[in-house]
């Protein structure tokens, strides 16, 4: 009945030293660690646009309610313009670094 008890205790005992040990023998020694930069940062401008694109056609379901009706028009109103602006943002953000 105690080797149970036993063989469990070990098994809690040999966890515990795996997840703490490491962090008792490192707290002398300060962590150097570099924080990775980003790959791609969002400005303010670009935040703002990128939920603008997913609240108008989110606005425009609520009026037009396409599960209703005709999808068409849904498809105009709603992702029609934010496909619009992000092609011209695409395009004028060629023509700026070409210039550069």
């Amino acid at each position: 009945m105690f080797t149970g008890i036993q063989e469990i205790l070990v098994l809690v005992v040999i966890i515990l030293g795996i997840l703490f040990l490491p962090r008792i023998l490192n707290r002398g020694q300060e962590k150097e660690t570099a924080k990775p930069e980003p790959a791609f940062v969002l400005s303010g401008k670009l935040r703002l646009a990128v939920a603008a694109s997913i609240l108008w056609p989110a606005v425009i379901a609520a009026f037009i309610q396409p599960w209703k009706k005709d999808l068409i028009p849904f498809l105009y109103l709603g992702f029609g313009p934010v496909a619009l602006v992000w092609i011209m943002y695409w395009v004028f953000t060629g023509f700026r670094k070409k210039e550069r």
